[in-house]
C-alpha cells in the first residue's frame, strides 16, 4: 500500500525537487554543489556511489515487483540467437537452424506455466522471467502472452541484443547494469529453473544456479534442461560424477527433458522441490 502522503510530518522530497524550479539563477544556486542529492544524476554515478547503484537496482523491481503481486516466478533461461521456426532459413548455420524448434517448445511451456498460474493463483504465482531479449527469451514472454497473462523481462545493457521484446509485459520489463544484481532477481523468486540451449551466457546462468543449490545456498527447485542432444554433447556430467569433481547424487539436481508436456510432468512429480539439503558435498 502506498504511503498517504497528506499525513506525513515532512515535506515530500518531490516537493522540494518542485521547489527549487522558481528559485533565480545565481552563481550559488547554479553550483552542483547546491542541487538535492537525489537530483543530482552527475553526483549519483560517481565511483563512490556503486552502492548506492547497487541497491538502488535491488529495490527498483523488488517495489515493482511486490506492487504487481508477483509471488514466485518460473525461470526460463536460453539463447538469444534460436529464432522462430519460420524464421530457420535465416540462421547462420544449419545446426542453428535445426534448433529452431526449441523456440516452438519454450513458448509452449510459458502458454502451459502460465495458464495454470492464472488458474490456480490469479496469476500472482509462477509469472514466466526471462532476460527480456530474443530468441528463447522471446519465446518464454510470448508465451505467457498466447496465455493472457503477464511475464517479467530483466534486460541488461549490452553492445548488443539490449533491447526488450515486445511481450514483455511493460511494467515488469526492467533494465539492469550490474549482473549480480540482476541474477539475484532471477533466482529470488524462482519455483522452477528451466534452460534451453544456449551459449556462454546460459551457461553461465545453469552453473550458478546449480552451484547455489548444490551447496545450500538455495532451496532445490525442479530444474530443467531441454534437449537431450544438446546437453549430452556440450556436457558430459557424467564425467564429472566420475572423476570426482562432483558427486553421484548431484546429477539428480536437474532432469534432461525435451517437451514443454514433459517438462510440466516433471515438476509436478519433483522429488524434494522447496527443500535444502542438510549435508553439502564437496565442490
Amino acid at each position: 500500500m502506498k504511503d498517504d502522503q497528506s499525513k506525513r510530518s515532512f515535506r515530500d522530497a518531490q516537493e522540494d525537487m518542485r521547489s527549487t524550479f522558481g528559485q533565480p539563477d545565481t552563481e550559488q544556486t547554479l553550483s552542483p554543489a547546491y542541487r538535492l542529492a537525489y537530483d543530482d544524476l552527475d553526483f549519483i554515478l560517481r565511483d563512490e556511489l556503486r552502492p548506492v547503484r547497487l541497491q538502488l537496482e535491488l529495490l527498483k523491481p523488488e517495489i515493482m515487483m511486490a506492487e504487481q503481486n508477483v509471488q514466485s516466478t518460473i525461470v526460463l533461461f536460453g539463447g538469444a540467437r534460436i529464432r522462430p521456426p519460420e524464421e530457420a532459413d535465416s540462421a547462420p548455420t544449419p545446426q542453428m537452424a535445426a534448433m529452431s524448434h526449441f523456440y516452438d517448445v519454450a513458448r509452449n511451456f510459458a502458454r502451459i506455466m502460465t495458464e495454470r498460474s492464472l488458474a490456480n493463483s490469479g496469476g500472482r504465482e509462477d509469472i514466466i522471467v526471462t532476460g527480456g531479449g530474443p530468441g528463447v527469451m522471446e519465446a518464454g514472454n510470448r508465451g505467457a502472452a498466447d496465455a493472457g497473462g503477464k511475464s517479467i523481462g530483466l534486460n541488461i545493457v549490452l553492445p548488443h541484443e539490449q533491447a526488450p521484446n515486445e511481450w514483455v509485459t511493460p511494467e515488469l520489463c526492467f533494465n539492469f547494469h550490474y549482473f549480480g544484481i540482476r541474477k539475484m532477481h532471477f533466482l529470488m523468486r524462482a519455483r522452477a529453473i528451466a534452460i534451453f540451449p544456449g551459449g556462454f551466457g546460459t551457461m553461465d546462468e545453469l552453473f550458478e544456479a546449480l552451484t547455489l543449490i548444490q551447496t545450500g545456498r538455495m532451496r532445490q527447485v525442479p530444474f530443467l534442461l531441454f534437449g537431450r542432444e544438446f546437453w549430452e554433447r556440450v556436457i558430459d556430467f557424467e564425467a564429472l560424477a566420475e572423476v570426482g569433481t562432483i558427486s553421484p547424487e548431484d546429477l539428480d539436481l536437474f532432469r534432461i527433458v525435451e517437451t514443454a508436456e514433459e517438462a510440466v510432468a516433471a515438476i509436478d512429480s519433483w522429488n524434494g522441490a522447496g527443500l535444502k539439503r542438510d549435508v553439502v558435498p564437496g565442490r
